[in-house]
């Protein structure tokens, strides 16, 4: 999942930034550091499900509201602590005397109270996942991830409009370069919903026919690789048998795909 990896990814620099904001004399204002660390541990614990949900190939509604408000909270964490961090320096280099005392008085109320708003919303953000862990067995029963590619393996060609012209120029660039041996990669790019699926589709059962093995395989952003190599198994019509590592698989793959076109 791209959402996901890139919520881990802004995940990971934050608690970067924290860890780092523990160092500097700046947590040293009065709570600050107790509120930091705070931060720091829990956000620490939900990027550890964040990186769990990255390994999911579909989520659910509730994970995917879920880590989308996580990600939001996590940009806002963020913004605070370069805040932060530019007042500190500010304080550090400024006026002297009343004034300055002053303004370190000012700067330290505001800012004790936007680390403790956010405090309180990574408390509602784990007390969330919290309640929706408690819900999962049931939410299991009714809820099922189905690959929106699938329903573009059954459509009936007669049925298709618009889809001749690409179908053609990409069996006219395959038949091109029929005379090379080489094995060759035809990407077919666009956004979601455009019929990339069926149109390679289209091509494969125009195609199948000139080669001694065939498989037609669907691949997600985080693919099962054990799925995948059965998959294409019992696309060739054999068992991957009692199987259980890649390695195996790849092997009985190779084998059969020896000396055939």
């Amino acid at each position: 999942m791209v959402a996901v990896d890139a919520s881990t990814g802004v995940m990971n620099a934050l608690l970067c930034k924290l860890s780092k904001l523990l160092e500097d004399e700046y947590s040293r204002l009065k709570g600050v550091r107790r509120q930091i660390t705070f931060l720091r541990d829990e956000l620490s614990s939900m990027n550890a499900v964040l990186e769990t949900l990255a390994d999911a190939e579909q989520l659910d509604p509730l994970k995917r509201e879920w880590r989308d408000k996580v990600r939001e909270l996590s940009y806002d964490i963020e913004d605070c602590i370069d805040d932060f961090v530019d007042r500190g320096e500010e304080l550090r280099t400024g006026l002297k005397g009343f004034f300055s005392k002053l303004r370190k008085l000012k700067a330290r109320r505001e800012i004790a109270g936007e680390i403790e708003q956010l405090k309180i919303r990574t408390i509602e953000a784990s007390e969330r996942r919290r309640r929706y862990d408690f819900l999962e067995p049931a939410q299991s029963s009714r809820f099922f991830c189905v690959d929106p590619r699938l329903p573009a393996l059954y459509e009936d060609a007669a049925r298709l409009v618009g889809i001749d012209g690409p179908k053609e120029h990409i069996l006219g660039w395959f038949c091109k370069e029929k005379e090379h041996d080489d094995l060759r990669v035809l990407p077919i790019v666009g956004s979601g919903g455009l019929g990339k699926t069926t149109l390679a589709n289209q091509v494969y059962c125009q195609l199948k026919g000139q080669f001694q093995c065939t498989a037609f395989v669907s691949v997600s952003r985080n693919p099962n690789m054990q799925k995948i190599l059965r998959q294409m198994l019992t696309e060739f019509g054999i068992s991957g048998g009692a199987l259980d590592e890649e390695r195996q698989l790849i092997d009985r793959i190779r084998d059969h795909l020896k000396d055939k076109r």
